[in-house]
């Protein structure tokens, strides 16, 4: 249900006069989910609907789509004409001076922006600033309720455990039949997800060898697949459990079959998971001090470390992403690579951190999940961390 006292008293903590929402044919998935649309029909023609910091909202829809906002509360404007459509968004605006929209200057935040910069032209028209909606679209899109954070809990359980299957089937195989092959692997770990009751909206990351040195390898798509004694391995895997508005756990582990791990992987292992645990360190500072906390400077914490060791062009991606409805959720993004992330890290909230060195043979990836409860108790989720690369043929 739309939160209206919850909105408004955001609103004014963040220093905004008003909320302009927006969608055109299901182009604003971030305000259909602030307005419980979830279930709602995607209309066809333009709405708005803006929640002032102080008073009541008003709602201004097309004369072919009257009813398309009626699940919410204030007056209604139906407009025809395109003439009819400014004027009456210049009505809804009457008096403002710096209003919220799904927009980021200079498109800096991709996952923010759902409005086009015509409409963000004809709101600047009328003498509005216009700021972005990004820390309120966390509040009200990408913090958890009671049933999320329970529902995450439950697929951390799942996701851990999968692990225990795909390297015990790797071992078995390697010792019964000298090899298996990534997509193998992969499709143990897909049945493990159906009998406990989780979802994906893609199969997981199996790379052997040079495969694992890239970020977003396809399973199974390499120049050779196969997995023997001597491999290296990464798996990249995410899940849900399979009920509406669940939410992700997301982790990646790497292993080795053998007995011993080379020392040269273990090395680098070593470095990825001193930045993994550097950018822990910084989220819980923050926290434990009450001091805000930017995506942006959990980047900076865990890219220092592997800078400082050498591999700082190995690292190529940003720190973590944010995990909710979507493996890559709307919230703050761990970033201060591909974009500056600005957006604060709040309670009710995860992410992912998940630095990398890849290199030409082998990459590593170090992925947990944390979370920031209500309390602002900061959690790390997926069961404990990896601290070496696993053994696989010692262990399984």
């Amino acid at each position: 249900m739309f939160a209206l006292d919850a909105v408004q008293q955001a609103l004014r903590q963040f220093g905004f006069d008003g909320w302009l929402l927006y969608d055109f044919r299901g182009s604003n998935m971030l305000a259909r989910r602030v307005l419980d649309m979830g279930e709602l029909p995607v209309t066809s023609r333009r709405w708005f609907y803006f929640v002032p910091a102080h008073g009541e909202p008003l709602r201004l829809v097309h004369r072919i789509e009257t009813g398309a906002l009626d699940h919410l509360p204030g007056p209604k404007t139906v407009y025809l004409k395109w003439q009819e459509l400014e004027a009456g968004i210049a009505q809804l605006l009457g008096g403002m001076q710096r209003v919220a929209m799904e927009y980021s200057p200079r498109n800096g935040n991709p996952y923010v922006s759902r409005v086009d910069a015509g409409l963000v032209e004809i709101v600047q028209s009328l003498g509005i600033e216009v700021a972005s909606s990004g820390d309120l679209i966390q509040l009200f899109e990408a913090a958890w309720d009671d049933d999320q954070i329970r529902s995450h809990f439950a697929a951390e359980k799942v996701t851990d455990s999968a692990y225990g299957v795909a390297w015990k089937f790797i071992a078995d195989e390697v010792r019964s039949r000298g090899e298996t092959n990534e997509l193998a692997v992969r499709d143990v770990i897909m049945d493990h997800f159906a009998k406990h009751g989780v979802t994906t909206y893609h199969p997981p990351i199996v790379g052997v060898g040079p495969n694992s040195g890239d970020p977003h390898y396809e399973t199974g798509t390499g120049t050779n697949t196969t997995i023997r004694s001597g491999d290296f391995v990464l798996i990249d895997l995410w899940g849900k459990l399979d009920q509406p508005r669940s939410v992700y756990s997301d982790l990646t582990r790497t292993g080795f079959v053998g007995e011993t791990v080379p020392q040269h992987i273990a090395e680098v292992f070593a470095i990825v998971a001193k930045a993994r645990d550097a950018a822990i360190a910084c989220v819980k500072a923050a926290f434990a001090a009450k001091r805000p906390l930017q995506g942006w400077e959990v980047d900076d914490a865990c890219r220092a470390v592997i800078v400082s060791a050498g591999y700082g062009d190995r690292f190529v991606h940003r720190t973590g992403h944010s995990i909710g409805q979507e493996v890559h959720g709307n919230g703050a993004n761990m970033d201060n690579l591909e974009t500056h992330e600005e957006r604060l890290i709040l309670p009710r909230t995860c992410f992912s951190v998940e630095p990398g060195i890849y290199l030409p043979e082998f990459g590593v990836r170090s992925e947990i999940n944390v979370f920031v409860d209500p309390q602002s108790e900061v959690h790390v989720t997926g069961g404990a961390l990896q601290t070496e690369v696993v053994p696989i043929l010692a262990t399984f």
